[in-house]
């Protein structure tokens, strides 16, 4: 059975819900990182969980909620071996799981309504890596990942923190 790890910062958080109580009707097992209110959050503290779940195979997916699904996808592909993809229509999550291996799925509360979020987890819980030819391009993501290794910009928190970071972004 396939388990899903759940996130989403407060501009995501009523499709984070609905999308936990589609998971729950379907009978998929999940665990919901966060954030569990409309109290403003920084949604990397959110995304980055779920990507390092995934990555170390604890969870076979996620699925992760902002405001526009944009921040959450930047924040989990930083994660070497996650492939998040930004998804507001069926043909694209269904391509985003043949084509390009999506291991997780984002979504946009702010630009899709309920319904099209539960269609939208349908088709990608659904559909499987075809492998063939999209195989060689999936792996020479990894190999971008493997040149440029882990990131070598600041981050919030580090000690060298530019003037611009206060610990909280």
């Amino acid at each position: 059975m396939v388990r899903i790890a759940v996130a989403g910062d407060h501009g995501g958080f009523r499709l984070k819900e609905g999308i936990i109580r589609y998971l729950e009707e379907m009978g998929i097992d999940y665990k919901d990182f966060g954030t569990y209110s409309e109290e403003s959050v920084d949604y990397p503290d959110f995304a980055l969980p779920v990507a390092e779940a995934v990555r170390e195979g604890r969870f076979d997916r996620g699925i992760l909620c902002c405001g526009t699904g944009i921040g959450v996808a930047i924040a989990a592909n930083k994660v070497p071996g996650i492939r998040a993809a930004q998804c507001h229509d069926t043909f694209s999550a269904r391509a985003a799981r043949e084509h390009n291996d999506a291991n997780i799925l984002t979504m946009g509360q702010r630009v899709i309504g309920p319904g099209l979020a539960r269609e939208i987890v349908r088709v990608w819980l659904e559909s499987e890596f075809t492998g063939g030819r999209h195989t060689c391009r999936v792996e020479k993501i990894g190999a971008i990942e493997q040149k440029y290794g882990k990131s070598t910009g600041l981050t919030c928190g580090e000690e060298k923190k530019s003037e611009s970071c206060s610990g909280r972004c």
